[in-house]
């Protein structure tokens, strides 16, 4: 980032610049033109074309670039900043993305300590009614996009990356349906680009299916067809639970 060499000691990139740096789950199409930059007291917020400055009080927990020219705010705090940007839904998708099943870059407990330090700033009332909708394990933000889309349908929370155990051996789906036996998957773009992990899925899926399961795959055009996917969701969870 052109920026970077302009960082004075006591100087990082916070906010949506830094859920850039550091590759969080972000909304598509929210990433700002100017970069945000906070500065740690006595130092004052920084000041410039294309640039939005900020001043702290104490030095936060900062991450840096293996040179260290590159200084951002710890993927906790930056999610903490922006309390007051984002929208519900999406303050649980970069939450749940902090907790993913690979790399995770923070904990449950981690978050509830950040917001309970965060006081009154704003945006944390918004980070309070996202803390317990949180779920560790997830692979994609279109995961915890659909999880929410189906509990706001009024339907019950399916488990994320649930283990089914089969006779040919042991399986994660990546929404779990299990009094019911029905797994949600959401095909990503990769799982068809990628020919080995297309390879893997399908092998995956072909067992849990053997198992007597019920595999629904979500792609994005249906992810956008809500009603139809819900309707779908509902009848297939209806039929499992009829034929248990």
């Amino acid at each position: 980032m052109a920026y970077s060499p302009r960082l004075l000691e006591g100087q990082f990139f916070s906010h949506t610049t830094a859920a850039a740096l550091l590759d969080l789950r972000m909304p598509t199409g929210f990433m700002e033109d100017e970069l945000h930059v906070t500065s740690v007291a006595p130092r004052r917020a920084p000041r410039g074309s294309g640039v939005i400055g900020h001043k702290v009080a104490r030095s936060p927990e900062v991450w840096s670039s293996e040179s260290g020219r590159m200084r951002a705010s710890s993927p906790i705090d930056t999610w903490i900043s922006l309390g007051r940007f984002l929208s519900l839904d999406n303050l649980v998708v970069m939450g749940d993305g902090l907790l993913s099943r690979r790399n995770p870059l923070a904990t449950h407990d981690g978050l509830g300590v950040a917001v309970a330090e965060a006081g009154r700033a704003r945006g944390v009332a918004e980070l309070r009614r996202a803390l317990p909708l949180l779920r560790p394990g997830t692979d994609s933000a279109p995961e915890t996009i659909l999880r929410l889309l189906l509990q706001g349908a009024g339907l019950p929370e399916p488990e994320v990356n649930g283990e089914i155990v089969t006779p040919t051996g042991r399986f994660h789906g990546d929404l779990v349906y299990r009094s019911s036996r029905v797994v949600i998957e959401y095909d990503g773009q990769h799982h068809r680009t990628d020919d080995r992990q297309f390879s893997i899925d399908v092998e995956r899926l072909d067992m849990i299916m053997a198992a007597r399961w019920r595999v629904l795959r979500v792609d994005k055009r249906l992810l956008a067809r809500r009603a139809e996917l819900i309707a779908r969701v509902r009848s297939a969870i209806q039929d499992g639970l009829s034929s248990t």
